[in-house]
């Protein structure tokens, strides 16, 4: 699973695209879930990363 981190909140998914102008997010049954321009996207992030620790990793 990934996290997309955007100045509005987040948005977890389970796979993206790369297009262009940005990303696509689809879900865990591969339903496009949305999609995000780079200029709004601060960063993608591993759930993994996370871990079992919810401190702030940015």
């Amino acid at each position: 699973m990934f996290r997309a981190i955007l100045p509005e909140g987040q948005i977890v998914c389970e796979r993206y695209g790369h297009e262009d102008e940005g990303l696509e997010l689809y879900d865990e049954d591969d339903e496009f879930i949305g999609f995000v321009p780079y200029a709004n996207l601060h960063a993608l992030v591993d759930e993994d990363a996370y871990g079992e620790d919810e401190r702030s990793i940015m």
